[in-house]
């Protein structure tokens, strides 16, 4: 209970001096929820992590699953991007797992206009998004397991690109109190991303007034380094029994982005028989200027020839913008 205290002692302190440094770092793509179940919970999963999905919010929860399993989920991301998630998971004995999960942003496709062809001049560009996750995770003890993934980091505009690499790494607790969980998470620590391609290539006189020089040196602009979302995340959750086969979770997580302020995540989980669930919550809590607010779910698991099929919805209230809706397909085996 002292440690439980001092961590909400510390949440506390950092909600009230967060700053927020809005629009300081690229791949902000990273930041973006993942999974039904999570999204449906308002995003506080990071003491959860019960999911294949763990590789993204807390890659410590990998090694508790007690099976293999695959996960794929999509949704329409605001002004008609499309976010995808795909992760496989393998327990490769009782205290170890691992997983690889890849992340894709589609911005579609937009035809290119001069001054000469405001119409288009009959090419399109285009941008994407792409990370890719390698995770493991170990037991330590029965109550403490430890993981991390190191990542693969792409973003492109037309000719332009930038590379990174990165790590995460999580700790997952389950304290002496029945059901109740503490996890912490460090997301996207890396190095920072720089533009460069074949647009940036320019022509230039490096001295017009000597008339003898090669007066078209081929010379390369030099764009701005940017970080990329640094993320310290903190949360608990408390599985509560109701009644027979009737269940309740309950799960917070505070956020250290070094972009925003801090804020918060609340969610909850109501489960019969481990067969239905229905899901709620609140994201970005205290978050200056936030669009996130409500989110609602439902899921349903079944046993089909010795697999485990879950499909899962997540609502996600937007505010001025559209309300989004995330679809999951999970399959233990």
């Amino acid at each position: 209970m002292k440690k439980l205290t001092y961590i909400v002692w510390l949440t506390f302190i950092s909600l009230q001096y967060g700053q927020n440094k809005v629009g300081t770092t690229a791949a902000e793509f990273l930041t973006i929820p993942v999974g039904a179940k999570a999204v449906a919970m308002g995003g506080a999963f990071v003491a959860v992590a019960d999911d294949i999905t763990a590789a993204f919010w807390n890659p410590a929860g990998l090694s508790l699953l007690s099976n293999n399993e695959f996960n794929v989920n999509y949704s329409d991301w605001l002004l008609d991007l499309k976010h995808s998630w795909v992760g496989v998971g393998v327990k490769i004995s009782d205290n170890d797992y691992v997983a690889v999960s890849v992340i894709n942003m589609n911005y579609g496709a937009e035809p290119i206009t001069t001054v000469d062809y405001p119409e288009g001049t009959g090419e399109t560009w285009d941008a994407a998004d792409l990370a890719i996750y390698l995770s493991y995770s170990h037991n330590l003890t029965d109550r403490f397991s430890v993981g991390g993934s190191v990542k693969y980091i792409h973003q492109r505009i037309w000719n332009e690109s930038a590379s990174t690499f990165a790590f995460d790494v999580g700790l997952l607790f389950k304290t002496q109190m029945k059901g109740f969980n503490i996890g912490m998470s460090i997301s996207n620590f890396g190095k920072e991303m720089q533009l460069d391609g074949n647009d940036l290539l320019r022509p230039i006189d490096i001295d017009q007034s000597y008339n003898y020089n090669n007066s078209v040196i081929t010379s390369t602009l030099s764009t701005d380094k940017w970080e990329i979302p640094l993320v310290f995340s903190v949360g608990g959750a408390w599985e509560l029994g109701l009644i027979e086969n009737l269940g309740f979770l309950v799960a917070f997580d505070a956020k250290v982005p070094n972009n925003q302020n801090t804020y918060l995540n609340l969610g909850g989980e109501l489960q019969w028989n481990d067969l239905f669930f229905i899901r709620g919550g609140r994201s970005c809590l205290f978050k200056e200027r936030a669009q996130e607010g409500l989110t609602f779910g439902a899921g349903i698991k079944y046993l089909i020839s010795g697999l485990k099929l879950s499909v899962e919805y997540a609502f996600l209230d937007f505010g001025e913008w559209n309300n989004l809706n995330r679809f999951s397909i999970s399959i233990g085996f």
